[in-house]
């Protein structure tokens, strides 16, 4: 019975994780097309790019700021009610919550809104970004309302509502990007600022069908959850009045907010410091060029992995945090090896293969405007210690550790906006010091917080399994695969030669991880169907039955 429960509970937190992750996939790879939309359209290009990113980046972070971290705390404290069988104290958590992020959205939206044209002119000196804080403002609200609501479902171990609202935002965010930008290029001929503010008012109406989405989604399920509080038992339930509730919020919320505020302002110290300082050594159109490439292209090709280890961030706040309550350290340790052996899994392949390819991948993916594969090489391997680093706050958030991951994220961006001010003005460096401060900073953001977390949980991590063998996998990897790229190239489009070398590598990968035994035999049966895969990898006489 034990057993069976155990199973039930890992199952969960996997399959989770696993619809988290597909939904991410589905958000970044259809992203990727309004990106490569944009790149390539005639007229909008980097430059378009460089006040498209910009006012979205100050959106991005306006909305951090409405938030407050409060999805997160709400996924924790309902989550602890819930495991413990408390739902009507779990649904009071969130209805306050609710109350509290459309005040706070609010507030942010006209913020962004009334402060668009100082935010333009004074902090990011691009004052073409105007317009597109106006258009993309009454997205805080709504965002920070639907969050509210994800962060319930997540701590009720239903992460169907965020993965299906982010896919459906980003779906029609695509399709209205393209058709906002099409229509305003058409009457303006071509306008560039306008084209970018009609490209932040398509994210509006995409984040008004998620919310109508999630809202709905909330609707349906409100009778089974009524039915919950009802059960709660007298003996369970704490009562607890509103300021109680707001201040618990807020006691979470505030730490694991900071957490993502900095990582924020983190991406606006180079909005802020990448064209001054490359203004110094070049000319601003030049300096516009080479940040739009770094903010429009490369960026975006770095987030794609990110977003498949999100899933163990969004995932292991609740999970850890219910596993906590109930004292469960068997499971707090399994959850924290697999989540970070899988994010390395996860993160070094796709590092060494965008270092690789980078140049076939530019080409490929922004054919019209394909330079900066120097750049996309000098910042692959920030992939690795951004991915590690958002598990491992996602770990120490879900164990009640929130200092940490907002102190080593300071001492990073304090050390970035340093390296950018002295070395992105040095001739023969430019850009690249964006990219080397941009690596330096997660590093130090992942080392300090991994260094907290096996402090806190005790756990052992093996270094021949966690770093050697995937370093070993990722480079047999990146040797077959490019050399079959060279090979085929020779005979067919480069372009194709490109696709199939791609997925060649994920073949080679795969089975390299297989024959080097990284995952244990129980790691294999914690994955979905992970009883099936063993009894195949046993079959092939890989692993010992």
């Amino acid at each position: 019975m034990e057993k069976a429960k155990y199973k039930s509970k890992k199952e969960s937190f996997m399959s989770g994780i696993m619809i988290l992750m597909i939904s991410q996939i589905i958000v970044k790879v259809v992203g990727l097309v309004y990106k490569i939309y944009l790149t390539n359209r005639p007229g909008f290009g980097d430059t378009g790019n460089a006040i498209y990113n910009s006012g979205y980046q100050i959106y991005a972070l306006l909305l951090l700021l409405a938030s407050i971290g409060i999805p997160n705390a709400i996924s924790k404290l309902v989550s602890e009610k819930t495991s413990l069988g408390d739902y009507k104290g779990a649904y009071k958590i969130f209805k306050i919550a609710f109350m509290l992020l459309t005040v706070i959205g609010t507030i942010g939206s006209l913020i962004l809104f009334l402060g668009a044209d100082f935010i333009a002119n004074t902090v990011l000196q691009i004052p073409e970004a105007k317009l597109t804080l106006i258009c993309i403002s009454p997205s805080v609200l709504l965002v920070a309302m639907a969050s509210v609501i994800r962060g319930y479902f997540n701590a009720r171990s239903n992460m169907k509502a965020t993965g299906n609202s982010q896919a459906l935002e980003q779906i029609l965010k695509t399709v209205f990007t393209i058709i906002a930008v099409e229509i305003v290029a058409y009457f303006t001929s071509n306008n560039v600022t306008l084209m970018a503010a009609g490209a932040n008012f398509a994210t509006t109406l995409s984040v008004i069908g998620s919310f109508i989405y999630i809202h709905r989604f909330y609707k349906v399920r409100k009778k089974e959850i009524y039915q919950e509080i009802k059960q709660t038992k007298e003996d369970v339930f704490q009562e607890e009045d509103t300021k109680s509730i707001i201040s618990s919020i807020f006691k979470i919320s505030i730490p694991i907010s900071l957490t993502s505020i900095i990582s924020s302002i983190n991406k606006n110290i180079d909005a802020i410091t990448v064209i001054r300082g490359l203004k110094k050594i070049t000319t601003e159109a030049v300096a516009k060029e080479q940040y739009g490439i770094l903010a429009g292209k490369v960026d975006t090709l770095i987030a794609l992995p990110l977003s498949f280890t999100v899933a163990f961030a969004t995932a292991l706040v609740p999970g850890l945090s219910a596993a906590k309550a109930k004292k469960d350290y068997a499971a707090i340790e399994k959850r924290v090896k697999l989540s970070l052996l899988l994010t390395v899994l996860i993160g070094m392949p796709c590092a060494f293969g965008l270092c690789v390819f980078a140049k076939p991948i530019l080409e490929l993916v922004f054919p019209n405007a394909s330079a900066g594969s120097y750049i996309l090489q000098s910042i692959a391997f920030l992939i690795v210690f951004s991915t590690l680093a958002q598990t491992v706050n996602g770990s120490l958030q879900g164990l009640g550790d929130y200092k940490t991951p907002v102190i080593a994220l300071i001492i990073g961006v304090i050390i970035k906006t340093i390296l950018n001010i002295l070395i992105i003005p040095i001739p023969g460096v430019g850009i690249i010091g964006a990219t080397i401060s941009s690596q330096i900073c997660h590093f130090f953001s992942f080392f300090i917080g991994f260094l907290k977390l096996k402090k806190i949980t005790k756990v052992k991590f093996n270094f021949n399994k966690f770093v050697v063998k995937p370093v070993l996998a990722s480079i047999i990897m990146s040797v077959i695969s490019y050399l079959i790229y060279f090979l085929l190239k020779l005979m067919i489009p480069a372009k194709i030669a490109t696709m199939i070398a791609l997925m060649v590598a994920i073949i080679v990968y795969s089975l390299a991880v297989i024959v080097l035994r990284i995952f244990s035999e129980d790691e294999i049966k914690d994955l979905p169907k992970g009883d099936k895969i063993h009894k195949l990898l046993v079959n092939l006489k890989i692993y010992k039955a």
